[in-house]
């Protein structure tokens, strides 16, 4: 591999002849700069990136994206690193890692946030995470229905639509977007809304790492921060038909500040697998919540092996839970599935919730309804049905990545057949083409694409290769009709 030569004068930055914050190939701590917060210990290293930009500032960003457009290469883009396939770590490309991004004051303790009382906006760059966020909005009485991990960044969250908090009720957190500063693959520095830069902020929500842009700050609309109380239903797998199916009708008359899922996970002494239904209602107190989940109650299956009923809880509490669940220096291999409506749902799913194939893996039914029945905002997110499906593959030995991820891509083989769709988020496109928009809106963002960003300076979508380019991702099925 040919080292990177670089003059003085190219890592001179047009803010104030500040010198830009850059890690070159052979400089000490490259291999930390690209990996070190990269969260999934899978790792394909043969992707070694030109440069790391540890930009502080917009401007840092701006000179970044000037910079590769000299040095005639592409650029990535990194906020949180929770990418399961590491999106952010390209060949030969300048990653813009933002961790430190700032470019705002919360006045109380957490750099680059920002929050208005009169509009209850919250502004923030793209790394913040939504533990932080919501820390620093709980002191206002407010909260941010971002991402259920703790330490998923709000940038390529939000950017793939993000699906948070009672996501089937109050819509998806991209909604929430009112309008976004970003550096275009020009170099140029530009706000987008509904009002300015309209078709920018149109694939902003729901583009994934294919927006042809850098989003440098968010600004949120915010929301009341309730009380929050859960339901906890465990049954053996040998009961998953039964449970799958009472969660799936108890969703379209749930209380519509409820969130409903269904959990696969290994049994403790690891013979067999767990079936979790979990509903969290976010409320004033617990009279409401009470009255919000005894319906649910009342209609539970026979057999639990535990039981929890109106419980408190908080956002802190969930947190440290899904933190213990998506656990550090683990091996991860993630997908996912929009079932079709019409579809048997737990007969479609019962061979990936019954055969996981690790102890730490989990399998997620997440429900949709009614979000998924409405007519949503116009943006780029337009994929979506009322049953949800994802495979969370947990493992810490190499040796075994041939195995887990054989059995991941097995079980997508099967389901995909009835599906109609993906999201983003929980998707790898090395190994599997489908849809992840309406055949309108997809062709709409590949426009959007060629006209913010023709010569496909931002890397966009990691599929096969890495040769999606300006076309962007094919959005059509490759396993459906075999």
């Amino acid at each position: 591999m040919a080292n990177l030569t670089i003059q003085p004068k190219t890592l001179s930055s047009s803010q104030g002849g500040e010198t830009l914050p850059i890690v070159l190939r052979d400089d000490a701590g490259f291999d930390e700069a690209v990996w070190g917060r990269v969260f999934n210990c899978r790792r394909d290293k043969t992707r070694v990136p030109r440069a790391v930009i540890r930009a502080s500032t917009a401007a840092h960003v701006r000179d970044a994206v000037e910079f590769a457009r000299r040095e005639g290469c592409r650029v990535s883009v990194r906020s949180g690193g929770h990418s399961w396939a590491a999106w952010s770590v390209r060949q030969d490309a300048v990653l813009i890692d933002l961790e430190g991004l700032k470019g705002g004051s919360s006045g109380d303790g957490l750099g680059g946030v920002s929050y208005d009382d009169a509009s209850k906006i919250v502004s923030c760059p793209p790394s913040v995470i939504g533990r932080d966020l919501n820390g620093f909005l709980k002191e206002k009485g407010r909260m941010f229905a971002g991402g259920h991990c703790p330490d998923v960044g709000l940038g390529g969250f939000l950017l793939q639509g993000g699906m948070g908090w009672n996501c089937k009720n109050w819509g998806w957190a991209c909604e929430s977007i009112i309008g976004i500063d970003v550096v275009t693959a020009e170099a140029k520095e530009i706000h987008c809304s509904m009002a300015e830069n309209s078709d920018l902020f149109w694939a902003a929500r729901g583009a994934g790492p294919g927006f042809p842009g850098v989003v440098t700050r968010f600004y949120l609309l915010t929301r009341p921060l309730p009380e929050m109380y859960n339901c906890i239903y465990v049954y053996p797998d040998s009961e998953f038909r039964t449970v799958l199916q009472w969660v799936v009708d108890t969703c379209p008359t749930a209380d519509p500040d409820t969130e409903i899922v269904c959990v696969a996970r290994r049994a403790p002494d690891g013979n067999g697998c767990h079936i979790i239904a979990g509903y969290t209602t976010f409320q004033p107190d617990k009279a409401h919540a009470e009255k919000a989940l005894q319906s649910v109650h009342d209609s539970r299956p026979l057999n639990a092996i535990k039981e929890v009923f109106c419980e408190p809880t908080s956002l802190h509490q969930e947190y440290t839970s899904q933190e213990e669940a998506n656990p550090q220096s683990h091996r991860y291999c993630s997908e996912n599935s929009y079932v079709a409506n019409d579809a048997d749902v737990p007969a479609v799913l019962e061979k990936a919730f019954t055969t996981l194939p690790s102890q730490k893996a989990f399998a997620l039914y997440y429900a949709m309804n009614p979000t998924s029945r409405r007519q949503g905002p116009d943006m780029a997110l337009s994929m979506q049905s009322d049953h949800y499906f994802a495979l969370y593959t947990v493992w810490e030995d190499a040796a075994d990545d041939a195995r887990c991820t054989a059995w991941v891509h097995d079980i997508m083989r099967d389901v995909e057949r009835h599906s109609v769709g993906s999201y983003l988020g929980d998707a790898d496109f090395q190994h599997r083409r489908t849809r992840f928009w309406s055949q309108e809106a997809g062709s709409r963002l590949a426009g959007i694409r060629r006209k913010w960003d023709p010569d496909g300076r931002i890397c966009g979508y990691l599929d096969a290769e890495d040769k999606s380019g300006v076309d962007g991702l094919k959005n059509e099925f490759e396993w459906k009709a075999t």
